[in-house]
Order: C-alpha cells, then structure tokens, then sequence
C-alpha cells in the first residue's frame, strides 16, 4: 500500500510517499524561512497562503519521485494538528479532496505521534522507552510503553525550546531562524565566566520553563551594553544590527552560554525520565534535536549512564511528511478512517485521544 503523507502544520510544506512496510520512497519539503525571516518568527497568514501556492507542486514532486502516480495510493495521511489552524486546513483540505476525488480513505495524524515515530525511519525502535520532542513549538516528554501507549509525562510551561532559541536570536540581532545561527556562531566558543540560570534543573517534575531564561539574556545584554538603544520595553527587531566595537565577543558568549543553558536542562530532565521509569532507551526528536550542542551532550551523558540513544537524521528531526506517514501505517492498518467532517486541531497534547472526525 502507498501512502501519501502531508505535513501543514507550520511553515513548511512537506509531502512524502511510504509504504505500508515503512519505506520511505520519497520525502519533500518547501521551507518559507525566506518568507518569514524579515519578521523574525512565523506569520500564520503568509504560512497558510504560502502552503496554498505550494501544495500542489510539492505533492506533484513527491509523487514524482516516488515513481508512482496518483491513482496508485492506496490511503492519504495529512497532520490534523496541533499547529497553526490556518496552515493546518490547507492540508487537511487538499487530502481531503485527494481521497475524495480516488475513493481512498484519508487520516488525520497528531503531529507530535509524526517526531515520536521519526527514529524509527532510520530502523526499528524498541518498546518501552522515553521519548523527548523538542521543537519550535512543543517541548515534551513521554513515557512510550507501546506504539498505542504513550503518555506525556512532562511538557514546558511557557516557551518551548525552539521558540527561546528565536527570541534569543531577536534579542541578539542574529536574524532567523534563530536556533541554527545560534548553533553555528556558538562552534568552540568558551562561555563558562556567563552565569545564567537552568530553570527547574534540580525539580522533581518533568517540566521545562525557558521564559526566564530568556529574560535573563535580555537583562544581560542590556547590562553588557552590547547595543546601547536597548531597554527592558525592547521587544526586537529582526534585522541585522551590528554591536558596539570591541563587544562583537559578547555576542557569541552570550549566544552559547545560552545554548548551553537549554542543553544541560534538557539533557537532566531527559536523564531523569528515564531512571525514573527504568528504563534503559531515550529517543530525541523535533527541530531542536538537530542542535550540535544538545546531540553531543545527549551522547556523552547517555554513554556515561548506560543508556542507548536513538535520535533521527537530521533531515527527519525537522518538521517532515515521512514522519507523518510512518506515524499513519499502525492506524490505517487498525481501520482507522477520517470523515470529510475531519478538521484541524490546533491543541492536542493526548496523542491516545482522537479528535472527532474518525472512526
């Protein structure tokens, strides 16, 4: 059986073909951080007209390189949520009229069950396990027992990871996205005279918090006086903006030393869940899992605890349709089916609860 999966839930436009056995025959993503980049972050209404423009020639592309045509699908997966409404519609509405259009049956797919199955792309992943999404817009930790047992066991109270990581960038006149300039400037650099929080480090929940991480950059870059204008109303601006002479340093210590704040939270809460709950497997995934910092100190400490790691390829951390699709193969063989009533779901935590639109 092949399926086409389609990914809207943000500000990319992905579309992917695999087979009912888990092979990826295809996987194509349109990124808008052009689009984006002068504001800074994502603007709903340019994602949701830019998936518009972009759906068909990226599904056409998918379908291409697949080898297979159209009429040759046998089920369409597309993300049903969470995510932005209006980016999520565009997807939903296109596979809707797909299978209408090849009397195939349609499914909506939760996208964080998409980054909880990306590892196993690359090969089988073991039950039971803990499984840390860290993106953009989710910061969460699950205790997996089995592909229908999943239970989220921690989650951010405020930003997510990824979102600190833009912000950051903002304030920092780094540009966007922020989380990969901020990855490639903080290459070897030595920040440990930078003291900044680890918030909720050494609690005994699961929870993340990054919003005073975030405003403690903020009080130490106008401390530091890297650029004179700022104050505590400064809310950001995206363009470049060069520091004062002689303080271009400051930017990249800053830079890193919150980068290594996010890791070391990251990398105990992880740690911890899985002591915790005996196990002995940790799967990373989401857009941040992509960082260099996060994944050389997820191995080392992992290594040191005994703990096997699994963390996707990078192309398969970001938000993708392949991981939409693997996700979809356990429900279209369960018979789970989507009405032409289904419709985006812009908060869904529970990946065991199914929105209404299925049977």
């Amino acid at each position: 059986m092949y399926i086409l999966a389609i990914e809207t839930s943000c500000d990319e436009t992905a579309a992917a073909v695999v087979t009912d056995t888990a092979e990826v025959l295809s996987n194509v993503v349109a990124s808008q951080i052009a689009d984006h980049a002068a504001f800074g972050g994502v603007v709903p209404e340019i994602a949701s007209r830019r998936h518009v423009e972009l759906i068909g020639p990226v599904v056409s592309e998918a379908l291409k390189q697949a080898g297979i045509d159209r009429r040759d699908l046998g089920g369409v997966a597309v993300t049903q949520g969470p995510g932005l409404v209006g980016a999520l519609l565009v997807g939903i509405s296109f596979a809707k009229a797909l299978g209408y259009a090849l009397n195939i049956p349609i499914c909506g797919i939760n996208h964080l069950e998409g980054h909880l199955c990306a590892a196993s792309i690359d090969g089988t992943v073991r039950y039971p396990h803990i499984g840390l999404v860290v993106s953009g817009g989710h910061t969460s930790l699950y205790r997996i027992d089995a592909p229908d047992a999943v239970a989220q066991i921690g989650h951010t109270l405020d930003d997510a990871a990824g979102e600190a990581f833009d912000k950051v960038a903002k304030l920092l006149y780094l540009g966007y996205p922020g989380g990969v300039i901020i990855d490639r400037i903080s290459q070897g650099i030595a920040c440990d005279e930078i003291d900044l929080p680890r918030p909720k480090i050494h609690d005994n929940s699961y929870d993340f918090s990054f919003s005073g991480l975030k405003t403690a950059v903020l009080n130490l870059v106008i401390r530091s006086e890297i650029f004179p204008e700022m104050n505590l109303r400064f809310s950001g601006l995206p363009q470049h903006k060069e520091p004062v002479p002689g303080k271009e340093y400051l930017v990249q210590k800053i830079a890193a030393a919150f980068q290594a704040a996010v890791t070391d939270v990251l990398v105990v809460k992880a740690i911890k869940a899985v002591k915790d709950c005996a196990m002995d497997l940790l799967v990373v995934s989401g857009g941040v899992a992509s960082n260099s910092s996060l994944r050389h100190a997820l191995r080392e400490r992992c290594a040191g605890e005994g703990i096997e790691l699994v963390i996707p390829h990078r192309k398969y951390c970001t938000d993708n349709a392949a991981m939409i699709g693997i996700a979809s193969i356990r429900h279209f063989r369960e018979g789970t089916r989507a009405s032409l009533d289904m419709n985006a779901v812009s908060r869904w935590s529970s990946l065991q609860k199914r929105p209404a639109g299925h049977s």
